[in-house]
């Protein structure tokens, strides 16, 4: 599975740093941790049951920036199936 361009939308803006967002988006629900700059680093995307655990997919990021801010690295890794 990948992720589109209206996803990657979403996870390419600024959130509260080091808390858990939760986004409904078409017939999808996005659950992902934010790091301390306030960056989406982990995502969870599927449907939400009824205890509010996504089943679906999981997702982590590849983040490196420089010193500078400069971004080295920033893709997205399928890690399987979210329980």
């Amino acid at each position: 599975m990948k992720l589109g361009e209206p996803i990657l939308k979403i996870l390419n803006k600024s959130y509260p740093p080091l808390e858990m967002v939760e986004i409904k988006f078409k017939r999808y629900d996005l659950r992902f941790k934010t790091n301390e700059g306030g960056l989406p680093v982990l995502l969870f995307i599927g449907q939400k049951d009824e205890h509010g655990v996504i089943k679906g997919e999981r997702f982590a990021r590849r983040l490196k920036i420089q010193e500078d801010g400069q971004v080295l690295k920033d893709h997205w890794d399928h890690k399987g199936k979210s329980t």
